[in-house]
């Protein structure tokens, strides 16, 4: 039996990808790691485009992710490029203020979970593994009109 790859469903990327809506915009990011993250629409739409530009006691973080749908899964899957070349792949989900990064999928360990006030101006979270993690703050520093495309 061999297996098929789904077809791309264009309604239900925009669906969920529209969940992510909210985080669009530059963001100072405290704690641990301080920077800006920015979250933008690719020009076609297709993706949200996150820019990192962040500093921790191991050195500076710079990097690019793109957030897009995964028809397999029927997830929002991300690959994030680093500067210094690594590859990494996460799951997004965003259950009204509450928002989850998984490295990986869903059933890993190793996430990302915060909570947004109901404005999406701020939020408060942490990064958490086996072992391990640390805190963040999120703070919008502009208004997030970064819609130079659309699904």
């Amino acid at each position: 039996m061999s297996s098929q790859p789904q077809p791309f469903d264009r309604q239900a990327a925009e669906r969920q990808l529209r969940t992510l809506e909210p985080l669009l915009g530059t963001w100072r990011i405290g704690g641990d790691a301080p920077g800006t993250v920015t979250y933008q629409w690719a020009d076609m739409g297709g993706w949200i485009i996150q820019h990192v530009e962040l500093d921790s006691e191991d050195g500076p973080t710079r990097g690019v992710e793109y957030i897009g749908y995964d028809t397999e899964t029927s997830t929002l899957r991300s690959y994030y490029f680093s500067g210094t070349g690594e590859l990494l792949r996460y799951t997004y989900r965003l259950d009204g203020t509450t928002l989850s990064i998984f490295f990986g999928d869903e059933t890993s360990p190793a996430k990302y979970v915060g909570t947004f006030d109901p404005d999406f101006t701020s939020s408060t979270g942490g990064w958490q593994w086996p072992g391990g993690g640390y805190q963040t703050t999120m703070t919008r520093i502009d208004g997030g009109d970064h819609h130079s495309g659309r699904v």
